[in-house]
């Protein structure tokens, strides 16, 4: 399995190791539980350098990301990034990216981790022009700084820029605690927070310096449990659950960055063609009414018949409900539709609710 610069660190914090993607990362440190209220209520490190850095460049580097992404990358401005999607002939989802422009001839794409290496090769078969695509996933490593109290800690110890007037989905080249960063205000948890980029030969002393300057707003590094229990109260998509090369990205919830009046893109004809015809199912969130929990793969049922499948679902520690996302016929999309899922041979009630389940203004009881 693979490492990421931070593993003496994980051991050295008592982390438990779990084997992701591919690679040994901390599921949990303190607790699942007691990571994810820290995060709703003070802030947490996230280790996040399994993620993957790929550069576009050169004069057609627009171009090129034009034609071999979903959203409209024309629309970005230097310091500027956003969610967007790199998606097959069929409109299925190879993989979901945060793309940042540096320049109108650089931009940085931050992949998952466990479709670095085939978001990589895709780029290069099907790059249209003459623009340089590099992975350089192995120079970096990333810290994620989410919760409340996030920009607390990080904005006295960034000495050349107004942290705090860096809106969200913009970044900053800077320095902090000694090292040369990419802040991005970015996240996967719901909450307020940046993630930095830096080289990985530095990123052992900024995680422990930031867990030393952290320590008066209640800092606790968080591991893999946490990160997806808060992505999941936010509704936020993973990779593997509620997108697949196998599912449209109009089913996956994807339409808002789906961007037909952009031009030819991969997928685009796919997917129009779908838009015309018209979805048969849709992605929706749901609680349970019984004690349970469901999990990926688990069925959804209507009167006996299926109906669905459930993408994720648990029991998360804000909400305090057993929820979950789930693909279900379309016409069983609205809110207070009633459900029932099918966990190991037994049926447990439910029903439809709005997504998503949790933001930072608005709690859905």
């Amino acid at each position: 399995m693979k490492r990421t610069p931070l593993y003496d660190e994980h051991v050295r914090l008592g982390g438990k190791l779990v084997e992701f993607a591919g690679w040994e990362m901390p599921v949990q440190y303190s607790g699942v539980v007691t990571e994810h209220v820290n995060v709703r209520e003070r802030v947490g490190l996230f280790d996040v350098s399994h993620m993957g850095e790929i550069w576009v460049s050169g004069p057609e580097a627009e171009s090129a990301l034009e034609y071999m992404t979903c959203n409209k990358v024309s629309a970005l401005y230097d310091g500027k990034a956003h969610y967007n999607a790199i998606l097959n002939p069929a409109g299925g989802v190879i993989d979901d990216i945060i793309i940042y422009r540096f320049s109108a001839t650089l931009f940085l794409l931050c992949v998952n981790a466990s479709n670095a290496e085939r978001d990589y090769a895709w780029l290069t078969e099907n790059n249209p022009t003459a623009a340089l695509i590099t992975n350089a996933s192995a120079e970096y490593g990333q810290i994620a700084v989410q919760g409340p109290h996030a920009m607390d800690l990080l904005a006295p110890l960034v000495r050349d820029y107004d942290l705090l007037s860096l809106k969200s989905f913009h970044f900053v080249e800077s320095e902090l605690l000694g090292s040369k960063v990419i802040i991005a205000r970015t996240g996967y948890t719901g909450e307020d927070g940046v993630e930095i980029f830096v080289k990985a030969e530095s990123i052992p002393d900024l995680w422990r310096l930031l867990l030393e300057h952290g320590a008066s707003y209640g800092v606790l590094p968080c591991g893999l449990g946490a990160r997806d229990s808060l992505r999941l109260e936010a509704a936020l998509p993973l990779h593997g659950h509620e997108l697949s090369e196998d599912t449209p990205a109009l089913e996956s919830g994807l339409g808002w960055i789906v961007k037909f009046d952009k031009g030819d893109f991969i997928g685009r004809d796919a997917l129009l063609k779908l838009k015309e015809q018209g979805l048969q199912r849709k992605l929706v969130g749901f609680y349970l009414d019984k004690p349970g929990i469901v999990r990926q793969g688990d069925l959804v049922q209507q009167a006996g018949a299926q109906v669905g499948v459930v993408t994720s679902g648990t029991k998360t520690p804000t909400v305090n409900k057993a929820l979950g996302m789930a693909f279900v016929n379309v016409n069983l999309s609205a809110p207070n539709t009633e459900l029932s899922f099918v966990v190991r041979g037994r049926e447990i009630a439910g029903h439809v609710v709005p997504l998503p389940f949790y933001n930072r203004t608005r709690l859905i009881a």
